[in-house]
């Protein structure tokens, strides 16, 4: 009799620790596009900083350099680095992304960023509880999405020199599905990583953030791409 107790309470004690993983990984999550989101706003409100930008390529690419050498670097350092320098990592990351995202207020309405934001949060809310509840092994639908998200890069490369309309459209519904996909995949990927025993406070919180970046990264992409059918230009 004890011992079945004793087992219920585990399984207890395992759901509530789930929880407040997963509640760590959307806290930082939340609080990295909301950091975007104040950085796109004050950049945006200050229009000549924002054309400035836009006219030095040279340090927009510096920029987009900076932020891709910020997430291979958290991805492979986070298990040795404080936890400190992981959160002013994602933090500076969420920084930048708020600075090179600044032009979208310029190209489009304030109402329509906010309309393609909220029905982003929705989608995005839906299939992430999906993918903590299924019992499904979405394993093959994580592998399937990261090889159209290849495809997807190098389409976007060859449409620069094409400047196709009709792969322009291909390219944003193929690339909704694929980070809808990732979302789903990523989210039972945190629920897994949870359950092979990383509870150790510092470990998990460095986790956290790290899933956090993913899941940031599939919010932030399907948000642009959804601007892209649902934004109103000025």
């Amino acid at each position: 009799m004890e011992r079945g107790e004793s087992a219920r309470y585990g399984l207890g004690e395992v759901r509530v620790s789930e929880q407040s993983f997963m509640s760590q990984v959307y806290f930082w999550m939340a609080m990295g596009l909301g950091l975007t989101g104040l950085v796109a706003g004050w950049m945006a409100v200050n229009p000549a900083l924002v054309m400035g930008l836009a006219r030095n390529m040279g340090l927009f690419l510096v920029l987009v350099l900076v932020q891709l050498g910020l997430v291979f670097w958290l991805s492979a350092a986070i298990m040795r680095i404080s936890v400190m320098a992981a959160t002013i990592g994602f933090s500076v990351y969420a920084t930048l992304n708020g600075i090179l995202l600044s032009g979208i207020f310029l190209i489009y309405t304030g109402a329509s960023i906010a309309a393609t934001f909220f029905v982003t949060a929705g989608m995005f809310g839906a299939v992430s509880v999906y993918g903590f509840v299924t019992k499904r092994d979405l394993t093959s639908v994580g592998s399937f999405c990261f090889m159209g998200l290849i495809g997807i890069i190098l389409a976007s490369i060859v449409n620069i020199f094409l400047r196709s309309p009709a792969l322009y459209w291909v390219i944003t519904y193929a690339g909704i599905a694929v980070f809808l996909g990732l979302t789903v995949s990523d989210t039972q990927k945190l629920k897994r990583i949870h359950a092979n025993g990383f509870q150790s406070g510092e470990v998990l919180k460095k986790l956290a953030l790290l899933g956090a970046l993913a899941l940031y990264l599939d919010f932030i992409n399907l948000f642009l791409l959804l601007l892209r059918i649902f934004g109103r230009r000025r």
